[in-house]
């Protein structure tokens, strides 16, 4: 059968309803999911209506397929070069709200990007920025803990890291020498080689005006949590996990994270829940006040086309305006996304896997 095509960027707006002069915001989903998801879709339209800013959720190709066999570097490129540069609503500056994976294709846009507009604020769920120490979850039973270790130890194989975007973050502590030299695309984002470290990127990433990271308590998929702060392992064990602050990343200063820090620019934030199982009270906490009071300049040209979004959309904002409502009768503690369900292997890939190991896993 043949795969989607790469070639095409499906650009999700999924909420704007609002008059604001806030700057817009842009979600990037992470693995396994796709910006018309029922999980995502609201997540993005919640966030839009408690900031009052436009929101977009943005994709390349086919997002669930791609998010997990698209490179990561080549997510990164289709986001800068066909979205980022292109959305004329991002031009006076924007900011980016990450969803587990999406982070690092976010972080990506804001170090690789060269002439984008600006972002702002950037705003981390549950990011994988450290690295993790674990494979996609397969399942249980022996196919499933065959195929893992065979996927482990060939990780940083010429093979899987041209085909399976998470092995571009898969940071195993005792193979560094290994993921230092053949690991495609985290060593590259952290500035961690060290005769290739790029003060571009540095000086790119502590621009920001804020650095929010979400850390979920409960999250099993990430391994360790910590990473969502920057927190990791030391290099050769599996403990204890450094807080972000002992890390050499953050010591030596690879990417401007103790220049942000020490400028009183990050967040380190901790809430309840499971990987991406966010609240709309934490939601409206420590995401929503990073999104509102922002303002761009907009030119009489940006004037007139948001005027007539404004005519053009009465319809759409009455229906979405319902909608927000109706989502609001939940209770605000219950979780509007669950990560771990997108981090289990597509049907499609567990049955390659089996042909590339000859088990049936029934």
């Amino acid at each position: 059968m043949a795969l989607p095509s790469l070639s095409f960027l499906f650009i999700f707006t999924s909420f704007i309803v609002s008059v604001s002069h806030s700057i817009p915001f842009i979600v990037i989903h992470g693995i396994g999911d796709q910006c018309s998801n029922r999980g995502v879709k609201k997540f993005t339209q919640l966030l839009s209506s408690f900031s009052g800013a436009d929101g977009y959720c943005v994709e390349l190709g086919n997002g669930s397929w791609d998010s997990w066999f698209m490179p990561l570097k080549e997510q990164v490129i289709g986001q800068k070069d066909f979205a980022v540069k292109q959305m004329k609503e991002l031009k006076q500056g924007y900011n980016i709200v990450g969803l587990s994976q999406g982070n690092l294709i976010g972080r990506g846009v804001v170090e690789f990007c060269e002439g984008g507009p600006p972002v702002k604020n950037f705003i981390s769920l549950a990011g994988p920025h450290a690295g993790t120490a674990s494979v996609p979850l397969c399942g249980l039973g022996i196919f499933c803990i065959i195929a893992d270790n065979l996927i482990k130890g060939e990780v940083y194989s010429s093979y899987i890291q041209e085909h399976l975007a998470p092995s571009g973050y898969l940071k195993l502590p005792n193979a560094i020498p290994d993921y230092l030299e053949n690991c495609r695309f985290l060593p590259v984002l952290n500035n961690e080689i060290p005769d290739q470290r790029n003060s571009t990127y540095k000086e790119r990433f502590s621009s920001l005006q804020n650095l929010v990271l979400i850390m979920f308590e409960h999250d099993t998929v990430l391994i360790p949590k910590e990473t969502s702060w920057f927190g990791y392992y030391p290099d050769g064990y599996f403990k204890p996990v450094l807080p972000p602050q002992s890390t050499e990343l953050y010591i030596e200063d690879w990417i401007g994270l103790r220049t942000l820090d020490e400028a009183g620019k990050v967040h380190f934030i901790s809430v309840p829940g499971k990987h991406l199982g966010i609240s709309q009270e934490d939601m409206k906490k420590h995401v929503v006040p990073y999104l509102k009071d922002q303002t761009s300049t907009y030119d009489s040209t940006n004037k007139a086309r948001f005027r007539m979004r404004k005519v053009n959309q009465k319809v759409t904002q009455s229906n979405m305006m319902k909608q927000s409502q109706m989502l609001e009768v939940e209770p605000s503690t219950t979780p509007l996304l669950d990560g771990s369900l997108s981090y289990w292997w597509p049907t499609s890939f567990k049955a390659f896997v089996g042909e590339l190991i000859g088990i049936n896993e029934e």
